[in-house]
């Protein structure tokens, strides 16, 4: 960059600097810098959901015995980009460098993330894209934030605002997405970086405006579970009920996952030797249960839709929590929310094969709301995401088994960088 450029940039940014006076409003250039990030931050998660489906139908064609190879080919590929460009880190990662690094999130770990995680959930690893975007976003909120030379909570709160911006795109919740941001970064105060609650509202909203724009996307929910009416009372403790039958597989996911990690730790492998594993069991759980494949995304309305027996039922819900754990403790990138949404899903129908009298909706979406806040210790913005998704209409019954499922977590976050 030539002298005179620098000088300009340099009186740009004093210029941006300065308070806007006789401005009678809270509306500030605060306003515009998380409005910019949202923007960004919908353009980013608009292009990655484009090239992910792009790759998925290619990918898709390999079905039967072919669905092995493949995957411990892609997860090859994967562990190769995470050794030669970088090891971008896990959400464990991102949640250490908010709480204990000044809130900075390194964008040089990007591409690595971004190729890794195309691969891995493209080709069907029991994660969703959510992670990778949430790195992404929140690193690009903390480049914005060094560009335009804050420092502290602000350039904190900006981090966080980028990462709700990615997260709000998927889920197209900005109230549930910024809360579930928040949440995440600590397994007991909900709202500790409470400076950050309205940046990540404001970039969130933006966010999801271009994505909506970019992909199409509509207002609806994308699981239909709108059939519920309120029977009285009693639905409350059915809900307290389910949400402890859904906490119950929340420890056994976190014990699952402890006892691959120790297994993939035992001895100092590769990476690239790790991936291709966990993409060769992967594989061969998706051989003999095809609807196990990918993150769940539209794996839950063909599990609402086709008639599965008890046994295939618990079947699903057995090699589900596998595929997951594999996935996590193998080097696979992703996040895994959605896909705990669908071991959810699947527990509510096996409550309704055994006792048919039970309301199947609510059955469903307790165990949804409980297994997911008993391992990501989020109960608010568990609640405000099923009700966006789902298109149930009732928030309490899905609070009280939010909560249930929070209360009776384990001690010790599954997340450890939630701790002090």
């Amino acid at each position: 960059m030539k002298l005179k450029q620098k000088r300009k940039l340099i009186t740009y940014l004093s210029i941006l600097d300065q308070p806007i006076r006789f401005n009678p409003f809270v509306f500030s250039r605060s306003f515009v810098l998380w409005a910019i990030l949202g923007l960004l931050g919908g353009v980013i998660a608009g292009l990655y959901w484009i090239v992910l489906e792009f790759l998925t139908h290619k990918i898709a064609f390999f079905e039967d015995w072919k669905v092995i190879p493949l995957m411990g080919i892609c997860g090859l590929l994967a562990g190769i980009i995470i050794h030669f460009i970088g090891d971008p880190g896990e959400i464990h990662l991102i949640v250490n460098n908010i709480r204990f690094n000044k809130g900075k999130l390194d964008p040089k770990n990007n591409p690595s993330m971004v190729l890794s995680s195309l691969l891995c959930v493209a080709s069907g690893g029991s994660l969703g894209p959510e992670a990778p975007l949430v790195q992404v976003t929140g690193s690009t909120g903390t480049w914005l934030g060094k560009l335009f030379r804050l420092k502290g909570e602000e350039l904190r709160s900006l981090s966080i605002a980028g990462m709700a911006s990615g997260f709000t795109a998927l889920f197209g919740a900005p109230l549930g997405g910024s809360l579930f941001t928040l949440e995440i970064l600590h397994h007991k105060h909900a709202v500790e970086y409470y400076q950050a609650i309205i940046p990540a509202f404001v970039a969130s909203c933006f966010s999801y405006l271009v994505f909506a724009l970019i992909i199409h996307l509509g207002l609806g929910p994308i699981w239909d579970l709108s059939a519920y009416e309120y029977s009285g009372i009693f639905d409350f403790g059915y809900a307290i009920l389910f949400a402890i039958f859904g906490a119950v597989f929340g420890w056994l996911f976190i014990y699952c996952t402890k006892f691959f990690k120790s297994v993939f730790n035992s001895k100092p492998l590769p990476i690239y030797i790790k991936t291709l594993i966990g993409g060769l069991l992967l594989g061969t759980i998706a051989f003999y249960l095809p609807i196990t494949r990918y993150f769940g995304h539209h794996q839950i309305n063909d599990l609402l839709l086709n008639n599965f027996s008890l046994t295939m039922l618990f079947a699903i819900v057995a090699f589900k929590i596998l595929a997951i754990s594999i996935t996590v403790t193998s080097g696979w990138r992703g996040g895994f929310i959605i896909p705990l949404f669908f071991v959810g899903a699947a527990l509510g129908l096996i409550i309704h094969k055994l006792f048919p009298t039970v309301n199947l909706t609510l059955a469903i979406v307790s165990c949804m709301a409980a297994i997911n806040a008993c391992v990501t210790r989020t109960p608010m913005s568990t609640t405000i995401l099923l009700a966006t998704l789902t298109g149930f209409g009732h928030f309490v019954p899905i609070l009280f088994a939010s909560l249930t499922g929070y209360f009776l977590a384990p001690r010790i976050p599954f997340i450890k960088s939630q701790l002090k």
